[in-house]
């Protein structure tokens, strides 16, 4: 019986010839061009249709998005004068951004749908009473955002704005701690009022006489956005999922 040789293995092959092979059995390298580059004068004329990054809230009269960063590295203070809608959808678009949201309020069933949907599965959406919002240990992998619903007076809250941790508190109405609460926040947001309450925050915030007048005829869902060098009026439109979640956007709850 003749017993047939085994060829010996062939040496490995060399990182030059398997390269050589890949590039004859899959096809010739591209064509060579140069790098693009541009000059700094031509960086500068690049733009995008937003103000800056963080969550979208709506679009102005242009319709271009409006962009509020609420995920910052220092403390940073809003108030709402408007509807339970908006402050809902405002929360949802914070979660999606990572942060963690936390709601303070005196009406947890008209959230808890909202916190039971966000995140997909996953608690992002924490619901607590008044005055009983725990320590968040906000950082900067792990931003928070305190969501205060605490009525017409709310009381003041336990957990403060801090880095990485924004505070929006809501007002149904101009109170009697709003021109407080308005003097003291980095961002203000004003929703239809009556003509009496525009006529106080114009004072308040130092408005034009335009402006203040259109607050008392505002459209659902627009909002008056006012910061420390401007002011933009912002209609915010849901998405599909947020308007099944949350109805149409409406003023009055």
């Amino acid at each position: 019986m003749t017993t047939s040789s085994v060829p010996p293995a062939a040496a490995p092959a060399s990182p030059e010839v398997r390269r050589g092979r890949a590039r004859m059995g899959f096809g010739l390298l591209g064509p060579r061009r140069d790098r693009h580059a541009l000059s700094a004068d031509q960086v500068e004329a690049l733009a995008l249709p937003v103000g800056d990054d963080g969550m979208v809230i709506g679009v102005d009269a242009s319709g271009r998005p409006s962009v509020l960063g609420i995920n910052r590295p220092t403390a940073y203070d809003v108030t709402l004068i408007g509807g339970l809608w908006t402050a809902q959808v405002l929360a949802l678009r914070a979660a999606a951004t990572g942060a963690r949201v936390t709601v303070e309020t005196g009406r947890a069933p008209a959230w808890t749908a909202l916190a039971q949907a966000a995140g997909g599965g996953q608690q992002c959406i924490a619901l607590h009473d008044v005055g009983r919002v725990p320590p968040q240990g906000a950082s900067a992998g792990s931003p928070v955002v305190v969501v205060r619903d605490c009525g017409m007076r709310p009381p003041r809250g336990r957990v403060v704005s801090a880095p990485w941790q924004s505070v929006l508190t809501l007002l149904p109405y101009l109170s009697p701690v709003a021109p407080r609460l308005l003097e003291k926040s980095d961002l203000v947001g004003v929703q239809r009022v009556s003509p009496d309450e525009a006529a106080q925050i114009g004072r308040i915030m130092h408005l034009p006489q335009a402006e203040t007048e259109a607050l008392s005829t505002l459209a659902d869902g627009v909002t008056l956005w006012c910061g420390a060098r401007d002011r933009q009026f912002v209609m915010t439109q849901a998405t599909d999922a947020e308007t099944g979640l949350l109805g149409s956007a409406r003023r009055m709850d």
